[in-house]
């Protein structure tokens, strides 16, 4: 099956790397870290200022896909650190309900850049 690298305008742009790939109906999303449209890092040092907008810039991405983060079938989340956990989980919550999608759940040592403290990874499926 072939399929298509998306070119978004509601993310910031990438270097190297593209953040959505669909092929089909499914949606291969990127990581997505608390970057702003422009590329600026939002929040440094505030955990729950980058979990809202990693889910800001997931659901900009399902948007303008032509989905909604309900289309969501599939997440790896990646933690900074373990006293995280909690503030994700509630903020995780504003933006989804149960039944929610699976997750897997990751304690890591470092993202892409020290300054980031969560990054999201997703799998989508249009209707």
């Amino acid at each position: 099956m072939s399929h298509e690298i998306l070119k978004l305008k509601s993310v910031h742009p990438t270097v190297g790397y593209s953040h959505v790939a669909k092929a089909g109906n499914t949606l291969y999303i990127a990581g997505q870290v608390a970057q702003d449209v422009e590329g600026n890092l939002v929040g440094k040092g505030d955990f729950e200022a980058q979990v809202r907008q990693v889910y800001t810039n997931l659901q900009n991405i399902m948007e303008e896909a032509g989905g909604s983060l309900q289309s969501i079938v599939k997440m790896s989340t990646f933690l900074s650190h373990y006293n995280y956990i909690e503030t994700y989980r509630s903020v995780r919550n504003e933006y989804f309900s149960e039944p929610y999608p699976p997750n897997t759940l990751l304690i890591i040592e470092s993202l892409a850049l020290p300054d980031y403290m969560i990054e999201v990874e997703a799998v989508a499926v249009l209707d």
